[in-house]
């Protein structure tokens, strides 16, 4: 049996009785007290209230119940908050006080509703607060709710669910039961927990309620659950007994220490038992045997031979409760507060129960190392111990303290923890109980449909975007300069992309370009050391020269596309290839013209060669090549290339390259290029089947036409490369047409001179001998 109400009774008075034994609480003033059993009934805790309204004499701990009394100004208790809030809504209007030990329900601090009510447990506003702090501290996020259906279970459970629903916590299911409602309804509860997929279940239950519904999950265990309880059950001793709920965890009042209580409390022999009912039943149940039968009564229980002993046991009785031992030194204080002052103390002064309202608003004072004091709701500080039942070697299970809860101190700071042992599944394990496995860094939550927002689905995050905590309800963008990792929960910088001088493809560009400047300048010293010789002055040596250095700086300038772009390498590469290239083709048309001049010339009477000297070759490649120049300058000037990043052609690099500045401006170095490309390719062609051993019209009509085939192609395929190999494709332009000016226009020359010097003479080259034999 449960004899805490009877503990409750005989701490209240240990605690009169050493009030009345104090010299300095109360002098010269003896309390006295009356005892009523509701026997756990709302409906007889409001008789009781009412008795005591209307001054009646108790019937429990009097002889004389026909006598009348004053009103009581102040009342302790009740245990249970559904009683203690029907007394309540009665003293409330009458400003009678009301200073409970064990009623918790939250909805008591609402004054109100409840403005004389005060009491020394803390609210189940700070438990289900400490409650829910706890189940997210071990991760559960998925756990089922039964409750009292009461006024302490389901205002209980009210905060819980709200302090739930604050730290992110679902709840599957919430089961109210109480112990009056059939037994279908217990069933129905019963079945509801077997079949959850919860793992943790809170349960807000007072004891008895809690009994119940243990024994029916015992007659067919559930699956293996983790129980979470509040302070009515989860330290009952009797509760130990149910194996299925090893390893619950759940808050409890701490427990306190009275000095002297213990020795009080066993200092009970039989004759003090049998005068009163409850010490009795106490008695008889504690040793199983019956007083009565000493005094001619039968219970069917052997009598008891006075040899019993309540030191020899270890039983609840001798747990002590520090509830009721402050409540009432707090309603001593109060009174001392109002018939007492610094002198004497006058037991004649009437109290009225508004004085001893306001003497409690403001109490404050210690006992036995233990502050008493209530706030402005009524309430004591919160404070719990955070109770395991832990498996012992011997195979028994008890109470172990392993954390504490003071609501007193910092936000955050309030929960402290040691090492709890759970026991889960038939061993010892943390259990763990989500609706859905926790979203690694890389994905996002994304809740299902109808579903509480506990369970969802992991999506991994799209393209350009990380989440690098666990559970992200939302992937976040990269900055543009960078890039996710491959797990997606990091940003990390894009690599830059360029043709730089340290991989294959740059030096094999550079190694065609330096090849390229060695052959052109191989090819000026043969014409210079054969400078004299009739195939070199017979082809114009001075524009033969300079073409030859043009072409050296042509192949050269292919090397500034190399290489991390900058401010000056991005100027310099397309104006230098614009430039020599304008240079370039400008010798050769130049050579093309004297090619046509010098035959028009042999025609009788014609004079056209002196329209068309050295001077005029002279100044028509500087003029078409300042024509050139002064479109770079002005392109320079009005928005020249800058080094650029690229980051739309590609997601996951960047791309370094020069930006053309004015598109009008690059088009425009090409376009002029391509004209006078153009404007040889035609001369050339109508040169090319004028007589002679060595037409060199002929060779520039080839290389002319595998400069446009080159450029030509140029356009699309530089257009449509990415990154790098933008450039790549625009080095490959200058060096293959490069090569064909100089294969097609001097390679013929060097092999004569080098492989076949007797054709190198004035004779055979105004000869009528065929090509092919050559």
């Amino acid at each position: 049996m449960n004899f805490r109400e009877l503990h409750f009774a005989r701490a209240l008075q240990f605690a009169i009785q050493e009030i009345n034994n104090s010299s300095d609480l109360l002098p010269g003033i003896t309390l006295g007290y009356h005892i009523y059993d509701t026997c756990a009934s709302v409906a007889m805790a409001i008789k009781v209230a009412l008795q005591l309204v209307n001054g009646l004499d108790p019937v429990f701990n009097s002889n004389d119940s026909c006598a009348k009394f004053d009103a009581v100004p102040t009342l302790i208790g009740n245990s249970a908050s559904t009683a203690a809030i029907s007394i309540s809504r009665l003293f409330g209007p009458l400003g009678i006080t009301q200073v409970s030990h064990y009623a918790t329900c939250a909805c008591l601090s609402d004054k109100r509703q409840h403005p004389t009510f005060f009491r020394t447990i803390p609210s189940d506003h700070h438990q289900a607060a400490a409650l829910a702090r706890m189940v997210k501290h071990f991760g559960w996020t998925w756990i089922g709710a039964v409750r009292s259906d009461s006024d302490y279970g389901n205002n209980g459970m009210a905060s819980f669910l709200k302090a739930a629903e604050q730290e992110g916590i679902c709840v599957e299911y919430s089961e109210a039961y109480y112990r009056t409602q059939p037994r279908s309804k217990l069933k129905r509860v019963a079945e509801v927990i077997r079949e959850s997929t919860a793992r943790v279940i809170v349960a807000f239950m007072a004891e008895g309620d809690m009994r119940i519904l243990l024994e029916e999950l015992s007659q067919q265990s559930p699956p293996p659950m983790q129980w979470i309880g509040s302070e009515a059950w989860v330290t009952d001793p009797q509760m130990l007994r149910f194996n299925l709920c090893i390893g619950a965890v759940g808050f409890a009042i701490p427990r306190s220490v009275i000095p002297g209580f213990r020795n009080f409390l066993l200092d009970l022999s039989p004759e003090q038992a049998l005068k009163f009912p409850l010490l009795t039943e106490f008695w008889e149940s504690l040793f199983s045997c019956s007083l009565k039968q000493q005094i001619g009564s039968s219970t069917g229980m052997p009598a008891c031979d006075g040899t019993e002993d309540l030191r020899a046991l270890q039983n609840p009785y001798t747990d002590t409760s520090y509830l009721v031992y402050k409540a009432t030194y707090a309603v001593a204080h109060a009174l001392h507060g109002i018939v007492c002052n610094e002198m004497r103390c006058d037991k004649n002064i009437k109290v009225e129960p508004r004085q001893v309202f306001d003497q409690l608003k403001r109490l404050n004072f210690t006992k036995n190392n233990y502050s008493v004091s209530f706030d402005t709701n009524g309430d004591p500080v919160a404070t719990y111990e955070f109770v395991n039942w832990q498996l012992q070697e011997d195979g028994s299970v008890d109470f172990v303290t392993v954390g504490q809860y003071d609501a007193s101190q910092p936000k955050g700071q309030e929960f402290s923890l040691s090492r709890a042992i759970f026991w889960y599944d038939g061993s010892e394990k943390v259990p763990v109980s989500v609706c859905s496995e926790s979203c690694p860094p890389g994905t996002r939550k994304a809740a299902q449909k109808g579903r509480p927002v506990c369970c969802y689905d992991c999506i991994n995050c799209g393209e350009g975007e990380i989440s690098n905590e666990t559970d992200s309800l939302d992937c976040y963008r990269c900055l543009p300069e960078y890039w996710p990792n491959n797990q997606k929960d990091n940003c990390l910088p894009k690599p830059v992309e360029f043709l730089s001088w340290d991989e294959i493809l740059g030096i094999i560009l550079a190694a065609f370009s330096v090849a390229g400047s060695l052959v052109a300048l191989s090819i000026t010293l043969v014409f210079y050391i054969n400078r004299t010789s009739p195939i070199v002055k017979a082809n114009n040596s001075e524009l033969s020269f300079l073409l030859l250095f043009s072409l050296t700086l042509c192949f050269l300038c292919s090397l500034t596309f190399i290489g991390r772009p900058t401010e000056w390498s991005c100027m310099l590469r397309h104006t230098a290839f614009g430039i020599t290239f304008v240079l370039c083709i400008s010798c050769v048309l130049g050579k093309t013209i004297v090619v046509l001049m010098a035959f028009k010339a042999t025609i009788p009477g014609s004079n056209v060669m002196k329209w068309f000297g050295p001077s005029q070759q002279r100044l028509s490649v500087f003029g078409f090549t300042l024509v050139q120049i002064l479109i770079c300058v002005l392109w320079l000037m009005i928005s020249p290339p800058f080094p650029y990043n690229n980051m739309q052609h590609y997601k996951e690099k960047i791309i370094l390259e020069c930006s053309l500045g004015s598109g009008f401006g690059f088009w425009a170095v090409l376009g002029y290029i391509g004209l006078l490309a153009f404007l040889c390719f035609v001369l050339a062609f109508l040169a090319r089947k004028l007589p002679d051993n060595f037409n060199e019209a002929k060779f520039i009509t080839f290389s002319m036409l595998i400069f446009c085939a080159v450029w030509i192609t140029f356009v699309p395929a530089y257009v449509s490369s990415p990154g790098k190999f933008t450039v790549a494709v625009e080095i490959f332009a200058i060096l293959a047409s490069s090569f064909g000016l100089i294969l097609c226009i001097f390679a013929p020359k060097c092999f004569i001179i080098i492989f076949r010097p007797g054709q190198n003479t004035k004779k055979h080259l105004m000869g009528k001998i065929p090509a092919k034999s050559l």
